[in-house]
């Protein structure tokens, strides 16, 4: 079984920083596009950043130059670097991927979802 565990939220003041990160764990053969999105209550989910495996990263116009995106593959990590944190980035964040398994490497990527990890920006 795949699992996509986040960690590294919590409650930080205006203008600081957290590092979030995401380890994928299981019977992993491959794992393609990984994301961060997050979700307030009332809203959908949105993406904040993206990363493909190569590296190459996208991110949502509302975080750009505040947040990086990151991802160990060798380790199965990704990253998510928050500065200059804002009360209107108080959300829960999810680690999203696209992952084949070895019992299913030929067959098309699954997407995985983390559970989720509270990030609280107040002072």
């Amino acid at each position: 079984q795949v699992q996509l565990v986040e960690s590294g939220g919590g409650l930080v003041q205006p203008g600081g920083s957290l590092r979030l990160s995401c380890a994928a764990s299981g019977n992993i053969f491959s794992i393609g596009d990984m994301g961060w999105y997050r979700q307030v209550p009332g809203k959908e989910r949105e993406l904040v950043a993206g990363i493909t495996r190569g590296g190459s990263a996208n991110y949502a116009d509302s975080v750009k130059d505040r947040f990086t995106i990151s991802r160990d593959n060798a380790k199965k990590l990704m990253y998510l670097q928050m500065n200059s944190l804002k009360p209107e980035d108080t959300a829960v964040y999810y680690c999203n991927a696209q992952i084949r398994t070895y019992a299913d490497m030929l067959k098309k990527a699954v997407e995985y979802w983390g559970k989720g990890t509270l990030v609280t920006v107040s002072s």
